[in-house]
């Protein structure tokens, strides 16, 4: 089962406990909540594909990965760089972003999808940064991710 529909199956299980959540504690605590769940949920995959990476971890090896997001024709991205210390790349289709809408979900896809990203480097490979200025999940034409390896400096 590929990624984007684990996500469905995650997101209809999620959606009747955010709205419990919703109602009982305010919509900024439920999103809070989720948020904070579904960053840890990402931290413990990212760190089991590490662990699963037997030559360790780098930004080639985490380039590698992509296919597993991009399956099921889930995204449609434009590779801008991909080398051993940068990793650019747009998103230009998101079939997250229109499951989630046809869903109801629109409104915490980003907590659902998106805010996984900068977490799942981290979790991978401390020394892969990501940036993002824009997501099509929040109205945006395409997401623009920008990952870079930094060397471990001197303690």
């Amino acid at each position: 089962m590929g990624i984007l529909q684990r996500r469905k199956i995650e997101a209809a299980i999620i959606a009747p406990i955010y709205d419990e959540l919703r109602q009982r504690l305010g919509e900024a605590e439920a999103q809070a909540i989720i948020d904070a769940a579904v960053s840890k949920a990402a931290m413990r995959a990212a760190r089991e594909f590490a662990d699963a990476t037997e030559e360790g971890t780098s930004l080639l090896t985490f380039q590698a990965l992509q296919s597993l997001w991009t399956q099921d024709d889930a995204l449609e991205i434009e590779v801008v760089r991909a080398d051993d210390k940068v990793f650019d790349y747009n998103v230009l289709r998101c079939r997250y972003a229109e499951t989630y809408r046809e869903m109801g979900l629109g409104h915490i896809g980003h907590l659902l999808s998106c805010n996984r990203d900068a977490v799942f480097c981290k979790g991978y490979d401390a020394r892969i940064k990501m940036s993002r200025t824009q997501t099509i999940m929040q109205g945006a034409t395409h997401c623009d991710f920008r990952y870079v390896l930094e060397e471990k400096t001197a303690p």
